[in-house]
Parts: C-alpha cells; sequence; structure tokens
C-alpha cells in the first residue's frame, strides 16, 4: 500500500514495468509522471478512504465551516520551475514532483536557499551509496496526505524509524504488515484512555494514514535517516526546512489548529507558535523510556477535539479511530439516536394523552352544542340546585300507582356523602318513603 495518494495528471500506482523504467532511466519523472495540478480545495472528511458513515453522521456541519481558514496564494508551477537553473531542477526534481503544491507554493522560496541545497547535495550522495528511509517517494507523503488548507491538527515527531519496511513519511506511522512501534503502541493506550471505544488497528498494525486524511499533520524533524543508524541525517539541514513547515501552520490557518509537541525537542520547536490562535499540547514523549511520566494522562485526543468543536463545532473534530466502520464517536451516535427515539415515544404519548382527553371532554359535553350540559350537573354560585325528589306513592281506583314529587335543593357534593340516601336506587327511597 503507497501512501502515494494524489499522483500526477491522478495517474494509478505503477507496475513493475513503470519500476524497472526508473530503475533504466534513473530519472524520478519515470515513477511520477509529468508535474501534477495543484490539489482539489476539499476538506479532510471528503478525502479520507477509511471514514465510515458513522463520522458523517457527527459531522453536522459542512466541510467549509469545519476547515481551517488558510491563506493561499495562485502558483504558476510551470512558470517557477523554468526560472530554476538546471543544477536546481535536478537536485529539487523530488519537491517538484512529489510536494504537495499547497505547500510547495510556500516553500519554493526556502528549497532553493543555500542550505536546503546543500542538503539535497548531501541525499544525492547517500542515496547513491547508502540504503535510506524512508523510500525516496514518501519522503514528502505527509504533504499529500494533508495539503495545508486542511491541517486541524499538527503532531511533530523526531527521526524517520531506520528499519526496513517501516517509515513511509509520516511520523509515528508504519505500514503493514509491519506491527506498532514500542512508541505508537503507547499512543494507542493514551487514546483509549481518551476515548474508550478506540480500537487499535488488525494485526497489531500501526498505519496512520486515515488520520492524515482527516486533517492531522503528521510531521518528523528530520525526513530522511541512514538504515540502522538513528539520527544519522540530523543537522544536515532538513530541521530548517521543517521548522518552516511548522511556521507556515502558524501563519496560514488564520482560525487556529491544535500542536502536539511529544518530548522536549518538539516542545522547542513550538516556540513561534502563537498561542493566543493556536492550542498547543505539550507532553513527555510516548516512547517506553519516558511514557510512564505522564504521556498517559495528558489527554492530548480528547483535548485537542474539545478545543477544535469549540472553534469549529462538531464537524470540526478528528475522529480518531482507525478501523473501518468505527468511530470514537460511536457512543454519542448511539446516545443521540436513543434521545431523539425518547422524544418520538414522548411524542407519542402526548398524542394518545391528547386524544383521550379530547374523547373525555366529548363525553361529558355529548358532542353537540344543544346537549352541553348532558350528563352533567349545574350548580348555581352557593352550591345549590333544584331537583326533583319522590315524597309519596299514591294507588288510584283503577290499580294503578302515581308518584308525587316535589321540587328540594341539592347541595354539591351530596353524592359524595357517605350514606347518603340520595346515594340508593330510586325503589330504595321509595320503600323508606312508604314506610
Amino acid at each position: 500500500m503507497s501512501s502515494l495518494k494524489r499522483k500526477a495528471n491522478g495517474s494509478s500506482q505503477p507496475g513493475s514495468d513503470a519500476k524497472k523504467s526508473k530503475q533504466q532511466n534513473g530519472n524520478i519523472m519515470s515513477f511520477f509522471g509529468a508535474p501534477k495540478p495543484g490539489p482539489p480545495n476539499s476538506s479532510p472528511s471528503t478525502r479520507s478512504q477509511t471514514l465510515s458513515q458513522t463520522q458523517s453522521q457527527t459531522q453536522s456541519q459542512s466541510s467549509a465551516s469545519a476547515t481551517p481558514e488558510t491563506v493561499t496564494k495562485k502558483f504558476d508551477k510551470a512558470k517557477w520551475v523554468s526560472t530554476l537553473t538546471p543544477e536546481q531542477r535536478e537536485l529539487l526534481e523530488l519537491e517538484i514532483n512529489t510536494l504537495d503544491e499547497s505547500w510547495l507554493a510556500h516553500l519554493k522560496e526556502e528549497i532553493v536557499t543555500r542550505e536546503f541545497l546543500d542538503l539535497k547535495r548531501f541525499l544525492k550522495r547517500e542515496w547513491e551509496t547508502k540504503t535510506v528511509f524512508p523510500p525516496k517517494e514518501d519522503v514528502y507523503s505527509w504533504s499529500r496526505h494533508t495539503p495545508l488548507p486542511s491541517v486541524r491538527i499538527l503532531i511533530l515527531g523526531q527521526d524517520p524509524y531506520h528499519n526496513h519496511s517501516q517509515a513511509h513519511g509520516l511520523s509515528f506511522s508504519v505500514r503493514p504488515p509491519t506491527p506498532a512501534p514500542p512508541s505508537l503502541r503507547n499512543i494507542f493506550i493514551g487514546l483509549s484512555k481518551d476515548y474508550p471505544l478506540f480500537t487499535p488497528p488488525p494485526n497489531k498494525g500501526g498505519l496512520l494514514t486515515p488520520w492524515a486524511d482527516r486533517g492531522v499533520l503528521m510531521l518528523n524533524t528530520c525526513l530522511t535517516v541512514r538504515a540502522h543508524e538513528a539520527n544519522s541525517h540530523a543537522n544536515r539541514g532538513w530541521e530548517r526546512f521543517t521548522q518552516r513547515v511548522i511556521d507556515l501552520v502558524n501563519e496560514r490557518q488564520k482560525r487556529g489548529v491544535v500542536f502536539v509537541a511529544w518530548g522536549a525537542p518538539a516542545g522547542k520547536r513550538m516556540g513561534k507558535v502563537d498561542e493566543r490562535r493556536h492550542l498547543v499540547l505539550r507532553s513527555v514523549h510516548p516512547s517506553p523510556l519516558s511514557a510512564h511520566r505522564g504521556f498517559f494522562e495528558a489527554g492530548h485526543f480528547r483535548k485537542a477535539n474539545e478545543w477544535l468543536e469549540q472553534k469549529y463545532g462538531k464537524g470540526g473534530r478528528v475522529d480518531w479511530s482507525l478501523v473501518e466502520g468505527r468511530s470514537v464517536f460511536d457512543d454519542e451516535i448511539e446516545k443521540a439516536d436513543e434521545d431523539e427515539k425518547k422524544v418520538e415515544g414522548k411524542g407519542g404519548r402526548e398524542v394518545e394523552n391528547g386524544k383521550a382527553e379530547k374523547e373525555v371532554k366529548k363525553e361529558v359535553k355529548g358532542g353537540d352544542e344543544d346537549d352541553e350540559f348532558e350528563g352533567g350537573e349545574i350548580f348555581d354560585e352557593e352550591g345549590l340546585k333544584e331537583v326533583e325528589a319522590v315524597v309519596e306513592k299514591v294507588e288510584t281506583g283503577e290499580g294503578k300507582e302515581e308518584v308525587k314529587t316535589e321540587v328540594v335543593m341539592k347541595e354539591k357534593g351530596d353524592d359524595k356523602k357517605e350514606g347518603d340516601e340520595n346515594d340508593a336506587p330510586e325503589e330504595e327511597q321509595a320503600e323508606k318513603m312508604e314506610e
């Protein structure tokens, strides 16, 4: 799996024939093709390859509002290349063809300085005589996975991994099937403390390209190293170049991003960051030699997202998940679904209660204006009403029986009085009258 994500003219990953051609010609153009056009101005969420639907459910805001504002300028790459000397074009072939244009537009002055050209002369000799990591095509993979306008978080590492099948241009990241190194495993432990739903990649992997695609700039202080020789390319010129990258993020991301510095060397490189605009998170390095001194409790992953949410809303957060189809925000989504169901259930009960109440009112009123008081009793202001009561039964000559009644006053509440004769049926009242 190559970390070269957007290649010249949208060409696919080269096959074996392309590799042979590169070896024969000794020209990196045979690997990458012609210079590619500028990157599309899209948010990290639209470029991510592993972001599942659960991620999109949590991003309620548009990509425009969730992406830090960047001041950009038009860059005519071909015109700039035409101003270079033949030696500069040869030395800067890698930068011309593999450094994302969103970065190249702002770094073009830096890479023609004497210091950087000396670095490239040194690297040319190293590539010709030594094994150097990462592979050439991956040195600037961080720029292609995370173009300047998409940066939300910058995590600064130190030296690339110096063993085979490890370094591929993103700090702390390794390609499968290489297992995650100890520092990265500690990063996963710290992350799981912030987000319990986080699951490390399968097969003990450590590929962090999903983070880079979501706007996490995984930058090392030195971008190359000699095989099996840690810090072998230190103090050769990379430090100045990557400091310029950090400064660019500080200057160009006007609305603010998060800078993460693990370890004292990384912390020193954050000295120019404007902390009134940006958030800087510092802690010890996640190395097994220092992680126990506070890295696991630093909470940087959640703190970064809380700050981003305040700036850009929930859509501005970074989903730290590295397993396709999962999200560290799944618990929020489940809770939102439960709350929605509760609201829907409550609304249904309110509707049912409303219907029942209307039915009762209709029953009391009889459902007709003419029969408005049918089935109810109307009392005056003193709580009294006139009612007819049976007072006597008289037998007539034809063997029939007449019932004599007279109007009496009934007091409100008499029906509820215990032992009230009015509680008895009319037949029982008549019998008592006869007695």
